[in-house]
């Protein structure tokens, strides 16, 4: 996350709104991929007493990652757009979106394997989304 403000810095010398919103986004969507991971031992959080977002959501988990998912989106979303993003990145967002959808749809948050499974399929999620802004560069620069 941090290293969104970093690159942005680095790359524009200043700070600006997509930086930020990016930044926003990338901590919705740690949220969500971090609950899910949290929920594979969320009894032996409770009994050591650690706070976790799986024990706060608990039977609320679906709806609050599909919350913090749809922050990510339009959050990621608003910063492509304030970066004048073009098309190509706004396929990538919304296949992003639908693979988020797809983690919410198939996890069974009682199933430590699923949950690992889930977990696991953000690296695909994170890839979705750097191919999407690197192409987008690529077509904007060609046309």
């Amino acid at each position: 996350s941090w290293g969104a403000l970093m690159g942005w810095a680095a790359a524009r010398g200043a700070l600006e709104w997509p930086a930020f919103l990016l930044y926003a986004g990338s901590i919705a969507w740690v949220i969500h991929y971090d609950t899910i991971y949290a929920h594979q031992d969320r009894e032996d959080d409770g009994l050591v007493g650690l706070k976790s977002t799986a024990l706060l959501f608990g039977s609320n988990t679906k709806p609050m990652l599909a919350m913090f998912s749809a922050a990510a989106v339009i959050l990621i979303g608003a910063a492509g757009t304030a970066a004048h993003a073009g098309v190509v990145f706004v396929l990538g967002l919304m296949a992003f979106a639908m693979h988020l959808g797809w983690q919410i749809v198939r996890i069974e948050i009682d199933d430590p394997d699923s949950c690992l499974r889930m977990f696991r399929s953000n690296r695909d999620a994170g890839l979705i989304l750097f191919v999407a802004l690197v192409l987008d560069a690529a077509a904007r620069r060609a046309f």
